[in-house]
């Protein structure tokens, strides 16, 4: 008998949101910031996934012209009131869409960790230059400062990693550049060493291949009807399809399909075909003997039948 996993110890929220694109007359599809196609109406739904798990854990489909963050609090709401009660750790990762002093402080009461990307003000651009550097990796330069911002309520740590200007870093990093420099400020109460901190936050890019594939794999970039209550169930249940399939991969499949995309497991997997045949009446599955394949299969039949809740 193989048991489900019990909740982990400590849960990572990745929050970030994204654009879908529409074509037609998409009841709530507006015109907002849109950088794929400039101009046309879309929907820019808000999500949450687990870090770790990389699982769905909630969401929210809005019109186009919503703001990055608006909603966010309602959102994060949600997602505390699903944790299991022995979770003793809650680390919240978001980008400077997300920065906004209300955000912080009722995660601080919630008794919750954060990592965000600061918004570059004034203010934190003019401290950038007069701060004292350190090199703890090649090609990387952390330093820290505490800092108020107009309106929170109390100051709190500032880390800056700051990069020569050759490198090209992805879009989300390259965010503010002063001389030879790129910067990137992160505020939090985790008490992580600059550089740590930074790889910490990194992790959480793997959200954006996730969107891809959502995108894509799982067809959330095509809303299919006309009334926003019909997308929105169509929306939930694109999520509910991504899950589904994470959880086959991490339970019932070997190592080597863990991080399958959705596509892999479509030829590796659930497009393999098989004869079913009775032979002294009992029926029976043939499989082609295809290697990694036919291990697989097998490897999933026999980890479904010892599961238990």
């Amino acid at each position: 008998m193989t048991l489900l996993p019990g909740p982990p110890s400590r849960v990572i929220f990745d929050v970030d949101s994204t654009v879908l694109v529409v074509y037609g007359k998409q009841e709530q599809a507006r015109i907002g910031y849109n950088p794929v196609k400039r101009g046309r109406p879309s929907y820019h739904p808000l999500l949450c996934f687990e870090g770790q798990s990389r699982d769905f854990w909630h969401g929210e489909l809005r019109p186009g012209d919503a703001h990055t963050a608006s909603g966010v609090l309602d959102l994060l709401k949600a997602c505390f009131a699903k944790v299991p009660a022995r979770v003793r750790s809650i680390i919240v990762r978001a980008d400077k869409g997300f920065y906004d002093h209300g955000l912080v402080e009722w995660r601080e009461t919630q008794k919750a960790v954060f990592v965000i990307v600061a918004r570059l003000t004034g203010p934190i651009k003019r401290r950038l230059a007069h701060l004292r550097y350190t090199t703890p990796s090649r090609g990387v330069e952390v330093a820290e400062f505490r800092y108020q911002p107009t309106r929170w309520r109390r100051s709190y740590r500032f880390v800056v990693i700051r990069r020569p200007q050759p490198e090209e870093p992805t879009e989300q990093l390259t965010l503010f550049k002063l001389g030879r420099y790129h910067y990137q400020v992160l505020v939090t109460n985790l008490p992580l060493q600059p550089l740590n901190l930074w790889r910490f936050y990194n992790d959480r890019a793997g959200i954006e291949l996730i969107i891809r594939q959502l995108k894509g794999d799982y067809a959330l970039g095509r809303i299919p009807g006309h009334h926003f209550l019909a997308n929105e169930t169509y929306f939930h249940l694109m999520m509910l399809a991504y899950n589904l399939t994470n959880w086959f991969k991490r339970l019932c499949l070997p190592p080597q399909f863990q991080n399958a995309t959705l596509h892999t497991l479509r030829q590796q997997i659930l497009l393999m075909p098989a004869q079913l045949v009775r032979t002294g009446n009992r029926s029976r599955l043939n499989l082609p003997a295809s290697g990694h394949r036919e291990a697989a299969w097998f490897h999933a039949l026999r980890t479904i039948e010892r599961l238990r809740v």
